[in-house]
């Protein structure tokens, strides 16, 4: 189905029933990849936000939402998820990413989504932290978008994490900003602002719940990577998305002749590999 715009989304029943994925299209790459991976998950609705002229496969758009959306606005992430959440049911699952991001979590290949998401719920939790793991083409003479799904690779090392601080310095509890990958590496070309990996990617809407520009929420719990007791479920975002901009970017591209190092691994586009690589944890989900 065809929105003409956000509100038309809210006003219909695609929010009814979750969990629902918000797929947000900057541009026109790994549109239908995006799309297909996250039906396969088994989302009850999935909507895309896309400007327009941005064209999607017969196939695919009968089994969607589609938003006319300026998605290069600013603040647009912040312009359509906080609406969402505020229109939705209390308690409904979202996801919300990028085109050219593919969401994992632990056996993600024969649970669905809302087997993950049933049982977060069941350790009395609202979210499930996600970890943004960057992807990139090897050889950038042959794609110098950055972006291959045949030649996709991730650093498999060379992540790690400090304490959040509260501003009066002091520690905040369960909170962690988490870095590596391509914006660590190549950090002299990424805003301080944007160089955390860390998302709250998976989240239970909540009354007065708000998402804000920095990927965190306005309720400090929704901000936590597991509970007081144990180990929580977390999944990985496995993104292209910064590997493409710091090839378009003009002050960073020309620095950039390959994004390979010897740390660079062949991403198998499984689950276990992540689960493997420390990426990601299932927590008491076996």
């Amino acid at each position: 189905m065809r929105h003409a715009d956000l509100r038309s989304l809210l006003a219909s029943d695609a929010l009814a029933r979750g969990p629902v994925a918000l797929l947000i299209a900057e541009d026109e790459v790994e549109v239908a990849s995006t799309l297909r991976h996250h039906l396969a998950r088994g989302f009850r609705s999935v909507v895309l936000f896309a400007p327009p002229g941005l064209e999607v496969p017969d196939d695919l758009a009968a089994r969607i939402h589609r938003v006319d959306h300026d998605t290069l606005e600013d603040r647009a992430l912040t312009n359509i998820v906080n609406p969402v959440i505020a229109a939705a049911p209390v308690g409904t699952w979202f996801y919300y990413g990028y085109n050219a991001e593919y969401l994992f979590y632990p056996f993600c290949e024969y649970r669905t989504v809302g087997e993950a998401t049933t049982f977060v719920t069941e350790e009395r939790r609202d979210t499930a932290m996600c970890y943004v793991v960057d992807l990139y083409a090897a050889d950038l003479a042959a794609h110098p978008g950055a972006v291959s799904i045949e030649n996709a690779h991730l650093d498999k090392s060379g992540y790690y994490a400090l304490v959040r601080r509260d501003r009066w310095n002091n520690d905040i509890e369960r909170q962690m900003d988490f870095f590596g990958g391509l914006r660590w590496r190549f950090e002299e070309h990424v805003p301080p602002v944007r160089r955390r990996i860390d998302r709250v990617a998976l989240f239970r809407a909540a009354k007065g719940l708000k998402l804000d520009e920095d990927h965190t929420f306005n309720i400090p719990e929704y901000n936590t990577y597991a509970c007081p007791w144990h180990h929580s479920l977390t999944a990985a975002v496995c993104s292209f998305r910064t590997a493409k901009a710091l090839k378009r970017n003009p002050g960073s591209t020309f620095d950039i002749p390959t994004f390979w190092w010897h740390n660079s691994i062949r991403f198998d586009w499984h689950s276990q590999q992540l689960l493997d690589l420390g990426l990601m944890e299932p927590g008491q989900w076996f």
